[in-house]
């Protein structure tokens, strides 16, 4: 049996192979520069450990982060390439992460696992976790989505006094923000299956990880604004992510006042035109929660398809795991 080794992983050693594995773990890419970036800004919060063959190769890694405002949880990612399987190497993995101190006192462990692996869902039960949501991802072909029939859905809502905006053409103002971020975080919480979770413990951590990342294209910020009372009712964002060939639709949320006049798929229509003309791809991805049955409604509408997603899994204890 090939001797295995564990030490803390290190960026400029490790971070383009673990970079790889975040791309087949979340079918989203990831690069090493962006993986680099990243942990700059969240190191603190983060312990990452490789498993190392006696060759020095990489065989599997851990990623867990200390939650930014609740207290007592940890989300983690762990990986072992299929070659590299069958070993023990994710046992011995996952014995070290839960070893940890804090981790072993932590009142609540998440890890999302692919939906088309049955060996990682069962990997997680063994070890008391159980499914608390179900999200996957859908995909539209771009060539073949005609948007003409929302034409007269977006001109009504105009003139019933609907502004189609965007932070770009708002001048991403910290003014623009702080609206953007109370729209972003009441629709998030009141998303079917969210149970009520905020995404952002303040403005200016939203600020951080939203409005000055890589990703975040303010004209890719569509909003819609009630111009009778001022109040921001939908909006829709989407970008291209480095290393990408299609759009990502990060997330479309509605105001609950404005609910059911069909913003969704008008705010939605607006980014997919977006996508079309400014960021050159054929296609836009975006993922659901499995609860979130308007939204789906939509994508459905629209002619997005199903494609692979992940069982968000959790382990939940009472101050020790």
């Amino acid at each position: 049996m090939t001797m295995i080794t564990l030490r803390a992983a290190e960026a400029e050693k490790d971070f383009g192979q673990l970079a790889a594995w975040f791309t087949s773990i979340e079918d989203e890419a990831s690069t090493e520069t962006g993986l680099k970036d990243y942990y700059q800004k969240v190191q603190e919060r983060v312990t990452a450990q490789v498993a190392v063959d006696e060759a020095g190769a990489l065989a599997g890694f851990y990623w867990l982060s200390r939650h930014k405002f609740e207290a007592g949880r940890f989300d983690f990612s762990l990986f072992v390439p299929p070659e590299r399987r069958e070993q023990g190497i994710g046992r011995r993995l996952y014995a070290e992460m839960t070893a940890i101190p804090e981790v072993a006192q932590a009142v609540k462990l998440r890890a999302s696992v692919r939906d088309d692996s049955p060996a990682d869902r069962a990997f997680a039960e063994r070890r008391g976790f159980r499914m608390l949501r179900h999200q996957f991802m859908m995909g539209l072909d771009l060539d073949a989505f005609d948007d003409r029939p929302y034409d007269a859905i977006i001109a009504r809502l105009k003139g019933e006094g609907f502004q189609f905006t965007s932070m770009g053409a708002l001048g991403n103002t910290e003014e623009a923000q702080r609206k953007l971020y109370a729209l972003n975080d009441s629709a998030s919480a009141s998303t079917p299956g969210a149970e009520g979770e905020h995404p952002w413990e303040s403005f200016e951590d939203f600020q951080q990880s939203v409005c000055q990342s890589d990703w975040y294209k303010p004209d890719g910020q569509i909003v819609v604004i009630d111009t009778a009372t001022g109040d921001w009712a939908a909006m829709s964002a989407i970008t291209r992510l480095e290393g990408n060939d299609y759009a990502y639709n990060l997330f479309t949320g509605v105001d609950g006042r404005y609910r059911g006049r069909q913003l969704g798929q008008a705010v939605k229509v607006s980014a997919l035109r977006f996508a079309r003309q400014a960021l050159g791809v054929h296609q836009v991805r975006t993922h659901h929660n499995m609860k979130n049955l308007p939204m789906i409604a939509i994508d459905n509408k629209l002619g997005y398809v199903p494609m692979p997603g992940t069982f968000l899994m959790e382990k939940v204890g009472g101050g020790g795991l």
